[in-house]
């Protein structure tokens, strides 16, 4: 019935003439395969019959693709030394490609306390996993140019569910977002890329179902490989991958939140689903002195041992199948520190991250750090890999505050619109290394961060005490929603700023999906249990100017090679004109050096074309980035050009009264305009 098989295919996989199955366990002294048919009973239980360096294997001949398996696992019961095994709990194979049935929190799922096992079976009330028959791999790959992408960051449910031009079966699911009216929304808004909250199965914490909520974001992820049945009908995989052609072919890219730095197993008082129970001591890491205690650098009660090699060919393996079969252009890491990780910290060349970096199949993929966790020395901004992007947080609050008004923030919110060299250089990377964002799912929506100075989280059943308490926001007044006109505008024009700096920095701009439509989450700055109307964005209450303003920024940033260049500039180069490639200036126009830095509010970014340009940039041109932040009306002296022609206003997020030719732009206050120099003709 069952022959030796193949160790080296972990898994599942359906090959010719039958399925070999493999699992990685080092504790194991037996291991069960076990079979269950369409309605979820078990129908067989099977020894796997051979083990070779800790790899349990076997072949079925004639079984096909679709049978659903999961395994039991004989081995030591010793909690109180890190070794979970436990026959009576099936375990969900780590490499499995799809999954079958749903996840219930019940007692049954947890192994017992101490040396007292619990033997209640817990089959009814976990996954199986699924033999899937491979797809074809992708090998044409749109392969984007940093410099050329905007992101547009989002939730498969969150993004689909109140779109009125989509099937009400079709909402929520992979579906919804290959459905043309969005692929549509998002070509004519400029996105080249959409990135993901994972999509990978993940389970609602227990804590969340016991108050009636749902994981919105799905950052407690139990499998790997399959995609969430949440977001699917009957056929997750192919769904996905249709999804994924679809964007593809309306010349989207498709990157992957991906968690690879804890799973949904929790700490030691947590169900055995999986790794837990398969081989703990390798899948986790424990405190050396006490293996029952688990190192918590994620805050999510257990952290992934990225030392162990069955870990990191897991996450390798896992990161090549999304790449290949499932057709994803790159992967965004969740507490990336934890993949550089050892027990005397975070390493820039461990070699989990080195064996990510120079993957053959990886290296084509776009790769960004979230470069921060909990752990000790977990914040890791500027310190990954070359070929890596990274979120940039400091980028995020410098222009916060910069345009809230706070004092001293000039030079921060110039290095920012420089693409951040102070961080990135160094390690020989260019401006697209800094992932630039203003708001993302973690945090307020963009309009509610100028509606709101506090939190509104009370619906989290956290008493309010959950989310960030410094968010770097202002309500302009009133707190929340208002009929007040002149806060109205005032809130309009800080969208506007926020906005176009994004869009004017060099480096890679992120926007959070429903932003364009100036979505609201009242306040919720921490909605990762809201699923439901308050995160799903309301495609028929939007704001139309707004969305028109931020399609024509993404269009300049497209179409004004100065202001997405490869590589940094230093006002090295100068051109005809006398000017440097890059200058500030203050509003009456003297450039900025030294002291005058700390007593500066507003003031104007001048890039100036060379022949060294990447993208290269017209001869003679020039554009000029004034901001005021200030709450007084300033008249901004632009700089002066040799060539003939003059400045022209491209865009300006307060209405403008000019005369031609400029010389000089009044700016109002709480304003920024952006200005080309034209060549006369």
């Amino acid at each position: 019935m069952i022959e030796a098989g193949d160790p080296t295919r972990l898994g599942a996989s359906a090959i010719t003439g039958g399925v070999n199955f493999a699992l990685y366990s080092s504790c194991a002294t037996r291991v069960e395969l076990c079979l269950f048919d369409k309605q979820g009973r078990e129908t067989r239980r099977i020894d796997m019959p051979e083990c070779h360096n800790n790899v349990w294997h076997g072949f079925i001949p004639t079984m096909k693709p679709g049978q659903s398996y999961g395994y039991r696992i004989h081995g030591p019961w010793a909690p109180a030394k890190g070794q979970w095994c436990n026959p009576h709990k099936l375990m969900i194979d780590p490499y499995a490609k799809a999954l079958s049935g749903s996840f219930q929190w019940q007692a049954e799922l947890f192994g017992g306390a101490d040396a007292r096992m619990d033997t209640r079976d817990s089959a009814d009330f976990v996954p199986k996993g699924i033999v899937t028959k491979p797809f074809e791999r992708v090998n044409k790959r749109l392969l984007t140019a940093w410099q050329d992408s905007v992101i547009l960051e989002t939730n498969v449910r969150g993004y689909t569910m109140r779109h009125p031009d989509i099937r009400e079966r079709d909402r929520g699911k992979f579906r919804g977002l290959a459905n043309k009216a969005i692929i549509a929304h998002l070509k004519s808004l400029g996105i080249t890329a959409i990135e993901l909250l994972p999509v990978q199965y993940f389970v609602d914490e227990q804590f969340l179902d016991q108050k009636g909520l749902a994981n919105a974001w799905g950052y407690n992820t139990l499998n790997f490989f399959a995609p969430m049945s949440r977001y699917a009908g009957d056929t997750p995989r192919a769904e996905f991958r249709n999804m994924v052609d679809a964007l593809h072919e309306a010349g989207i890219e498709v990157i992957l939140d991906v968690v690879y730095n804890h799973t949904a197993e929790g700490g030691g008082g947590g169900p055995l689903l999986s790794f837990r129970g398969i081989d703990n001591l390798s899948y986790y890491r424990l405190m050396p002195d006490q293996p029952a205690v688990y190192i918590n650098d994620t805050g999510t009660g257990n952290t992934i041992n990225a030392d162990h090699p069955a870990v990191q060919q897991l996450i390798l393996d896992s990161l090549r199948y999304w790449a290949t079969e499932m057709g994803v252009d790159g992967f965004r890491f969740d507490l990336a520190p934890i993949l550089g990780r050892s027990f005397d910290g975070y390493r820039v060349d461990h070699p989990l991250l080195h064996r990510i970096t120079h993957d053959r199949v990886l290296r084509h993929c776009k790769l960004i750090a979230e470069p921060w966790d909990i752990g000790p020395g977990g914040y890791q901004l500027g310190h990954f890999p070359q070929g890596w992007s990274e979120w940039n947080d400091r980028y995020r609050d410098s222009v916060r505050r910069f345009w809230r008004g706070d004092e001293q923030q000039a030079p921060a919110v110039a290095r920012s619109l420089h693409g951040s060299a102070d961080l990135f250089e160094k390690s020989q990377r260019n401006p697209s290394a800094s992932i630039n964002f203003i708001t993302a799912h973690d945090g307020f929506t963009l309009r509610d961060l100028v509606s709101y100075r506090e939190r509104h989280n009370e619906a989290n059943g956290e008493n309010n005490l959950d989310g960030h308490a410094h968010n770097y926001s202002d309500h302009y007044g009133v707190e929340g929603d208002t009929d007040d006109a002149d806060i109205l505008a005032l809130r309009a024009r800080q969208k506007l700023n926020l906005m176009a700096t994004l869009l004017f920095s060099q480096g890679t701009p992120m926007l959070l999906g429903g932003d364009e439509l100036s979505h609201t989450q009242q306040g919720n700055n921490n909605a990762y249990a809201q699923d439901n109307e308050l995160t799903w964005v309301d495609w028929d209450n939007t704001d139309g100017a707004f969305l028109e303003q931020v399609r024509k920024l993404i269009a300049l940033r497209r179409n004004t090679p100065l202001l997405r260049q490869r590589g940094y500039r230093h006002g090295r180069n100068s051109n005809s004109s006398g000017l440097h490639n890059i200058e500030w200036r203050a509003a009456d126009g003297t450039q900025l050096h030294g002291l005058a830095w700390h007593h500066v509010k507003a003031m104007t970014l001048l890039l100036v074309a060379t022949a060294y340009d990447d993208p290269p940039s017209p001869a003679h041109a020039a554009v000029a980035i004034a901001m005021n932040p200030t709450d007084d009306t300033l008249d901004f002296t632009l700089p002066p050009m040799l060539d003939q022609g003059g400045w022209s206003l491209e865009f300006h997020s307060a209405e403008a009264l000019i005369k031609e030719p400029l010389d000089s732009l009044p700016m109002a206050p709480q304003s920024l305009a952006c200005l080309f120099w034209r060549i006369a003709i």
